[in-house]
């Protein structure tokens, strides 16, 4: 469960000021908004990426801000969206005049709470586009990408679009390749245990004791249906067939990043078992990982599993995932 916290209103609040505090060599807080934006930021003539969506998700989304990342990240209550009021007052902080992309996961609150403060940014002159990340397969079937929600593919979305507007790219194309690393995006997770907010006495879910949860949401939901936990070589031909079965067209690409996600409570020996069995898996099945990242990129508090997303790769992509970039959360030469 959660234990350290002082009054569970201001959790939100108190983490962002520590942040701060912590990675002042990388990012600065907004004045009078629950976000922050990178050193130097914004730049004269870039595009400025603005990501964001509740707290409770660390490192996403302020570990992911600073320079070839995203530019500002908005940051809401534990599991809920900024308000449109601080997503406005985050663009207006990071706008350069090039015009500013947003970047978030496919949630209601976020989709409402983004365009209301996209519409406000346009009415002033501000030119925003929005691309909703919607990696999750567990969350709708394929043809139906678009009701998909985000999850630990938002980290691959946010770099390239961070690397291509570093690049100098105009507002059309950091938000085209955006588009086209989300639609090459796959991801699916599994739960050992859930998560509790702070202050609450009990998990949002429970998982039996011999259980697992598949197709796990980032918000505390349960996952889609309930299965008798197995051996880590299982559990990865799972998460393995799984996103191969839903590959993008074309199938032919063979390369693909690979992020095996912890969810806050997994331990990293963990996932090196699993990956052991994911890499091989892949190999088999005649893909090619590309610089897999074993690590806690999206988060969901204290919860116990974790998640496979894997970015099929053209030569475009490859470069804007190569390219540099500096973060608190992660960092790339």
């Amino acid at each position: 469960m959660t234990r350290l916290y002082n009054d569970p209103t201001d959790f939100k609040e108190e983490m962002l000021q520590g942040f701060v505090a912590a990675y002042s060599r990388y990012v600065r807080r907004i004045p009078n908004a629950s976000g922050v934006v990178a050193l130097g930021a914004p730049k004269p003539g870039k595009v400025s990426v603005l990501v964001g969506g509740g707290s409770g998700h660390y490192p996403a989304f302020c570990g992911y801000v600073g320079p070839g990342l995203a530019d500002a990240a908005a940051v809401g209550e534990v599991f809920a969206s900024p308000s449109a009021e601080q997503v406005y007052r985050c663009t207006k902080a990071v706008s350069s005049g090039a015009g500013v992309l947003y970047a978030y996961g496919n949630y209601s609150g976020d989709v409402l709470n983004f365009d209301m403060a996209a519409a406000r940014c346009e009415a002033e002159g501000v030119e925003v586009r929005s691309v909703q990340v919607t990696d999750d397969v567990a969350s709708a079937p394929a043809g139906e990408e678009g009701d998909r929600r985000g999850i630990a593919g938002d980290f691959f979305v946010f770099k390239v679009a961070g690397a291509a507007a570093a690049r100098g790219d105009t507002l059309d194309r950091v938000e085209a390749l955006a588009r086209h690393a989300n639609a090459q995006t796959r991801s699916f997770g599994v739960a050992f245990a859930g998560c509790t907010l702070p202050g609450q006495p009990a998990p949002l879910f429970t998982v039996e004791p011999g259980r697992m949860e598949l197709g796990l949401g980032v918000h505390g939901e349960p996952g889609i249906r309930s299965a008798e936990m197995r051996p880590a070589r299982e559990v990865a031909a799972l998460l393995v067939e799984t996103l191969l079965a839903d590959a993008p067209a074309p199938k032919g690409l063979p390369r693909a990043a690979v992020l095996l996600n912890g969810l806050g409570s997994t331990q990293y020996e963990e996932l090196f078992v699993l990956y052991h069995d994911v890499h091989a898996l892949l190999v088999a099945a005649g893909a090619e990982p590309y610089q897999p990242i074993v690590r806690e990129m999206v988060t969901s508090l204290d919860m116990a599993g974790c998640s496979l997303s894997l970015m099929w790769l053209d030569d475009e992509l490859q470069s804007l995932l190569d390219a540099p970039c500096a973060s608190a959360a992660y960092t790339h030469r």
